[in-house]
């Protein structure tokens, strides 16, 4: 500091001694007349004479250093102030985009503190939690099923306010801030934290527990991801895990999918030493609505991943933004890409006769006809592009890839090949096993010990498995009353039955008997699985009615598929594996009195 008062000094005194100097110079040449004026002035150096000739100019130039001098003494000082003060908090930011920040809102939200709170939100957001982990306190000693039946409130940080609460003896602040960014003007939130502490010890506890709290309670789900426009991962949801064993597949299939994914999660060291890229896709493809997308949900829960769902129609999506989205992967996790033929607006093989890319259709001003084809796809992805991502130099290692297909013939065998897509998987039409398998896990009781101590109790129950109480169908007529008469062509058309009823009672052996006389009735390779679980459905809790009717709606099935295929709306019924002869075999009812004897 005396540097600064030396050099104002040593300033000064040269002000002082130009003005003395210019001051005798004008008395010795009072007497004579200015020759020339300024034109005298040669040089800098008698300019600056000249200048500091005035005495106001010096004063203005003393207080422009001193205010100088004092006005970097003054920064100096709030700097080392503030210097001083933030080495003793830390601070944390958290996006709203980022799952961190999830994890610190639900764990705010669970804070005794906020119910003490003078100003907070209200809010119904679950942060991808379908638990009772986020509330308002005494919402779960609530006995009112409505009340627990809809969303849970919680209390979170009202928006540019400040709050503050003690975290394990720490003096903590909390702020959370929304700032509107992008073209649309979008709304995007961030959580500020920041705690009277010189270590980042308590930090990392904070972040430990309120990442445990949040994947103690999603410990039965999986997170579900999306890309928005930005090419960000966005967590939309979270689902309930699926069991593994509740997907019919043919036998071996769904072992082999979850150990050899199982066998890559552990072997990535064996990966590393043979130089081969850590990464294993699987390509499943077949008939819709055999289970392909089923046994990835499941596989998901098994393995505890999450899903991240690749969309490869998204509008705006080129090349770069899917490598974008492909390399931002996390190294643990499920990338679904489904109906990968359909991605496109031509096939996916580059031997195919196509016509150009994306090409428009002609607008004639008139609206598309009813049962037109959607316009096409805006997305600006090339196949080129699509291989580049899965195993060029920025893909994602660790990660575990499944693509679904119903056409594996449109697929490029480029895009098939071994280290993009590793294991194909065949699924098909529902086989005679299958179907058995699925009606035995339709009906089968979850207490068999309760179904075994009631069993002479349903000795009396009638043959649609109605109790004595309801024998009957219910159906649009008997929900109405006697005066309300409607004219039968205005009755809602509606197709189904309502489930108002309990099930049957049934133990293992009755239902393994029903099981087979069900797959007697079912063609082998014919109807898919999600085909055979609508039709039981329809008799969720009529497990006798479902074995009678089964043959009678298969016939239904293939007329329908029959007058569709003449009137060319949809492809060719697809052939059966093998020639049905189900129609052959005993056609007589089955008697809940039959099985029961059992």
């Amino acid at each position: 500091m005396a540097s600064y008062f030396y050099i104002a000094q040593q300033v000064l005194s040269t002000l002082n001694g130009n003005a003395n100097g210019g001051n005798a110079t004008a008395h010795a040449e009072a007497g004579s007349p200015p020759v020339g004026g300024l034109a005298s002035v040669t040089d800098f150096s008698s300019l600056l004479a000249f200048l500091f000739s005035f005495g106001a100019l010096r004063d203005w130039i003393k207080l422009i250093i001193f205010g100088g001098i004092l006005e970097t003494m003054r920064r100096m000082a709030f700097s080392l102030y503030y210097k001083a003060l933030n080495s003793m908090w830390i601070t944390a930011h958290f996006d709203e985009n980022d799952s961190s920040y999830d994890w610190m809102m639900v764990w705010l939200s669970k804070q005794p503190s906020w119910a003490q709170a003078r100003e907070v939100e209200i809010s119904t957001r679950s942060f991808g939690l379908n638990t009772s982990a986020i509330m308002v306190p005494g919402e779960e000693d609530d006995n009112n099923l409505s009340l627990l039946a809809s969303r849970k409130l919680a209390y979170l940080p009202s928006a540019s306010l400040s709050y503050s609460m003690w975290y394990r003896g720490r003096y903590m602040s909390i702020t959370r801030v929304q700032a509107q960014t992008g073209y649309y003007g979008q709304k995007e939130e961030t959580l500020q934290i920041s705690i009277l502490t010189r270590s980042h010890r308590v930090l990392n506890e904070l972040l430990l527990e309120a990442k445990k709290d949040y994947m103690s309670a999603e410990e039965h789900s999986i997170s579900i991801y999306v890309s928005d426009v930005n090419n960000s991962w966005r967590h939309v949801a979270s689902r309930p895990k699926r069991n593994i064993n509740s997907i019919i597949l043919d036998p071996g299939v769904s072992e082999l999918l979850v150990d050899d994914a199982r066998d890559f999660l552990e072997s990535k060291a064996w990966y590393a030493a043979r130089g081969i890229p850590f990464r294993r896709g699987y390509l499943l493809y077949g008939a819709p609505g055999s289970g392909k997308t089923s046994i990835i949900s499941s596989i998901a829960g098994e393995l505890g991943l999450d899903v991240y769902i690749v969309s490869l129609s998204r509008a705006g999506l080129d090349d770069s933004a899917l490598s974008e989205l492909i390399s931002n992967l996390p190294e643990k996790c499920i990338a679904l890409m489904e109906d990968i033929d359909a991605a496109f607006t031509q096939s996916l093989n580059r031997d195919a006769v196509q016509g150009p890319a994306n090409a428009p259709a002609p607008d004639d001003g008139r609206p598309p006809p009813p049962g037109a084809p959607p316009a096409p796809s805006t997305s600006r992805l090339s196949l080129s592009g699509l291989l580049n991502a899965l195993d060029g130099v920025a893909a994602q290692e660790g990660r575990i890839l499944y693509a679904t297909t119903n056409k594996y013939t449109a697929l490029d065998p480029a895009l098939c090949r071994p280290g993009r897509m590793d294991i194909h998987v065949e699924f098909r039409l529902a086989s005679k096993f299958q179907a058995q398998k699925l009606f035995y896990s339709f009906y089968l009781p979850s207490d068999e010990t309760a179904a075994a101590d009631d069993a002479e109790k349903d000795k009396e129950d009638a043959d649609s498995g109605y109790n004595s109480a309801a024998n009957t169908d219910v159906d649009a007529e008997s929900t109405a009353s006697e005066t309300d008469v409607m004219p039968a062509s205005e009755k809602p058309a509606f197709f189904g039955t309502s489930h108002r009823q309990h099930a049957p009672k049934l133990r293992r052996k009755q239902v393994s008997v029903l099981a087979a006389r069900f797959a007697e009735a079912i063609p082998e390779r014919e109807l898919s699985m999600a085909a055979l679980q609508g039709f039981l459905m329809t008799y969720k809790i009529r497990p006798y009615e479902a074995v009678n009717a089964a043959r009678e709606w298969v016939e239904s099935e293939r007329e329908a598929r029959l007058k569709k295929a003449q009137q060319g709306q949809t492809q060719a019924a697809p052939a059966a594996a093998e020639p049905a002869v189900a129609a052959e075999t005993n056609t007589e009812p089955v008697a809940a009195e039959e099985v029961k004897a059992l």
